[in-house]
């Protein structure tokens, strides 16, 4: 009897046994995958990583944008015992609110407070220095713009969600943003949070990009209209410099500017807007030379062709007078058109050109489409009340009334002209630099021909004529020829046209028959009666400056 007992016992032990290891070979083999799963779903923590985002450069490698590496810290107040302590150690070291401090360290059901970012090396030293027991700290990155205010529009700024806004920072955040990567942690028994990040998909850093503009000349342009502010009472203003073979925009400077490091503190966002490529004008008298390269190049008249000044054009019931109601006695040519900006003389030259011919070569020099500038948001004009056809819409657009572009458009419009008849595509990235492979942006020609070389080169010497015998003598360098011509254009204002707002402009290039450069200067509301006054002198003044600064051999 008690053998048997024995045995009874032996074999509970052995079944015992048996379940036990059969449960142990189920937990630990055959569903192995599933409870390790679920424990590393309850320990490890994942999180993306972004790799370091690729820098801005000037033309010469000047820092337009960066990224730096710094650190930040939090709190687990889970594991901080002498709170008010810690919150007083921190307001030294780091000058934080303590009260503001203490209510963060107190949160004891949390294990991650965040309590400040971009640490400077003093205060993250002090702070290691005092290692404190649930204090942390951690890299970060951050987007740096050392230029601050210079060329703001131009380059945008690195948004709050990381990604870029505005400017070549949207543009090109694909190509600057680095390739993401994953990241493990593991949540300790106590449910701290142990961020000692183990790296498993290695992140890569995005390329930088090299731009055309020259630091020297965005910074005078922007100097320029900071002026006509404190002189002229400017309400805005954009200054474009680029080569008139190439595209590559050399300047492209707006007013008034921001700070991308301060970007949230502006409450106008507006002032992101680069009006260069975002917001339509109606150009004014420069726009004359739209209307007479039209004309010259279907040979419909020649510099030397005459008319008689009428001093005013009756159209339905409009009348169009030239500026401060001039008349002209005797035959005008129309070099002298130009040259004293008479608007009854281009209505003349539009209709010897045609209506129709006319619309057409506003659509061959670019300015019904975008120029495909490699800057976000850029818009366009399909100008649809010029397409109507009435004749006193032909009239005005003659003369820059009623005809609407951007900046950007007119320049490379003006491009046309200064090249010897090709149409360009405008860009600012000259290079792409990621990794050891480098990308070069090749200019592109939109279409050959828009105007033959002939017609070019006699708008040119016409336009040198404006320079030196007529409204733009203020336009001259010594030892130069330069081409040019003045705007001003009212503003349009509550379905007609404001009596004491206007748009003064002036586009010119230098040396005239061998151009490096093309300037056009555009100011909003200064307080001058013409471009003559305003935009005229800040085009003469950088122009002089590019000259001295590459050193261009003197023409004539």
């Amino acid at each position: 009897m008690k053998h048997w007992r024995t045995n009874f016992i032996l074999i509970l032990i052995i079944l015992f046994g048996a379940v036990i290891g059969t449960r142990l070979f189920f937990l630990q083999v055959i569903y192995y995958d599933f409870y390790s799963a679920l424990a590393m779903g309850q320990q490890k923590i994942f999180s993306s990583t972004q790799g370091e985002r690729g820098g801005i450069f000037f033309k010469n490698k000047e820092i337009l944008a960066t990224s730096i590496k710094g650190k930040y810290l939090y709190v687990s107040p889970k594991e901080i015992d002498k709170k008010q302590e810690t919150a007083a150690l921190l307001n030294d070291v780091l000058g934080l609110d303590q009260e503001w401090v203490l209510r963060k360290i107190e949160k004891n059901s949390s294990s991650f407070e965040l309590l400040k970012t971009r640490l400077t090396t003093e205060q993250a030293d002090a702070l290691e220095t005092l290692n404190l027991h649930g204090v942390y700290l951690r890299e970060e990155i951050w987007r740096e713009y050392p230029q601050k205010s210079l060329a703001s529009q131009l380059v945008g700024f690195l948004g709050g969600e990381g990604a870029g806004q505005y400017g070549l920072e949207e543009y090109w955040n694909d190509v600057l943003k680095g390739e993401q990567g994953l990241m493990e942690g593991e949540r300790g028994s106590g449910g701290y949070l142990f961020f000692s990040l183990l790296e498993r998909n290695k992140t890569e850093k995005g390329a930088d990009l090299i731009l055309t503009v020259d630091y020297d000349i965005q910074y005078f342009a922007e100097k320029l209209l900071k002026e006509a502010q404190d002189n002229l009472d400017i309400e805005g203003g954009e200054i474009i410099v680029m080569n008139p073979h190439s595209g590559k925009i050399l300047a492209l400077a707006n007013f008034p500017c921001f700070n991308p490091n301060k970007y949230s503190e502006e409450e106008n966002f507006e002032i992101f807007l680069n009006g260069a490529v975002q917001k339509l004008f109606e150009p004014g008298s420069v726009f004359k030379v739209i209307t007479m390269a039209a004309a010259l190049n279907e040979e419909k008249i020649t510099p030397q062709t005459l008319y008689v000044d009428p001093g005013i054009v009756k159209i339905g019931g409009r009348t169009i007078e030239n500026y401060g109601q001039m008349i002209y006695p005797g035959k005008i040519s129309m070099t002298e058109v130009l040259e004293k900006s008479i608007n009854t003389g281009a209505v003349f030259a539009e209709r010897q050109a045609g209506h129709n011919v006319f619309l057409e070569y506003i659509e061959r020099f670019g300015l019904l489409e975008k120029t495909g500038i490699d800057l976000p948001w850029e818009i366009s004009s399909l100008n649809e009340e010029l397409k109507k056809g009435y004749e006193i819409n032909f009239a005005t657009a003659s003369f820059g009334q009623g005809v609407e572009m951007t900046p950007i458009q007119l320049a490379r419009a003006f491009c046309v002209v200064a090249n010897g008849g090709k149409l360009i595509k405008p860009y600012v990235v000259e290079k792409i630099i990621e990794n050891d492979k480098i990308i070069e942006t090749r200019p592109e020609i939109i279409s050959h021909d828009i105007i033959s070389r002939r017609t070019a080169s006699v708008l040119t010497a016409m336009l040198v004529s404006v320079v030196e015998n007529g409204f733009a003598k203020g336009a001259k360098i010594p030892g130069y020829y330069v081409a040019g011509k003045t705007g001003t254009a009212q503003v349009p204002e509550k379905g007609t046209y404001s009596a004491d707002k206007t748009w003064q402009s002036f586009i010119g290039w230098a040396p005239a028959f061998e151009p490096e450069f093309l300037i056009l200067v555009k100011l909003d509301n200064p307080k001058t009666k013409t471009a003559e006054y305003s935009a005229l002198p800040i085009f003469q003044k950088l122009a002089k400056h590019i000259i001295d600064s590459y050193q261009i051999p003197p023409d004539h």
